[in-house]
């Protein structure tokens, strides 16, 4: 073993997440492999695999830390509809490789327990949100709409398809949009 991979890793666990947060950046969720992750690490090829399976283990555990993530995000900016929505895109733009995860259930193990829950602590907080606004009418509905919209805004972001005068702060454009949805 070299060196390197010799080295005992205080938590590896972390290591290989914050090693595959860098390669999804650089090459996409798809592209991932364990064998280049465990390369990015230091350690073996074989550590990745010892501590997450797979690379649906891997991308399960990234989807989870992205969405208790999203949820502390969301709760940070209170009940304001409006702040939640500019965190959202915040986040996106901020976490872009949880980002890229998360929502592509066909990449990790959607019944996974512990991502159900932290997918759930974060919908939650988006309600919250959304239960706050006056409009009397359908909760769930309007904190689909909600998602729906800044999420869809955050994805057009990333993707550069917005137009260019939006400009290039998307915390000040996400506000200039969203806040054409509340009272």
């Amino acid at each position: 073993m070299t060196e390197t991979r010799g080295y005992h890793h205080g938590d590896l666990r972390r290591t290989l997440l914050a090693a595959a947060l860098d390669a999804i950046e650089e090459v996409g969720p798809a592209a991932l492999s364990l064998r280049d992750l465990a390369r990015r690490a230091g350690v073996s090829h074989a550590a990745p695999a010892h501590h997450f399976g797979d690379k649906a283990g891997l991308l399960t555990a990234l989807a989870t830390q992205g969405f208790d993530l999203l949820a502390q995000t969301l709760s940070a900016a209170g009940d304001d509809l409006l702040a939640a929505g500019v965190a959202y895109v915040d986040f996106a733009v901020g976490h872009r490789a949880h980002f890229e995860v998360m929502f592509r259930p066909e990449l990790y193990r959607a019944d996974d327990a512990e991502l159900i829950a932290a997918r759930e602590r974060a919908g939650a907080t988006l309600r919250s949100g959304v239960a706050a606004l006056p409009t009397g009418g359908d909760a769930d509905r309007d904190a689909l709409a909600a998602w729906s919209i800044a999420h869809g805004f955050a994805t057009l972001w990333l993707a550069n398809a917005l137009p260019d005068r939006v400009g290039d702060n998307p915390s000040k454009a996400a506000r200039q949009v969203l806040s054409r949805l509340t009272p």
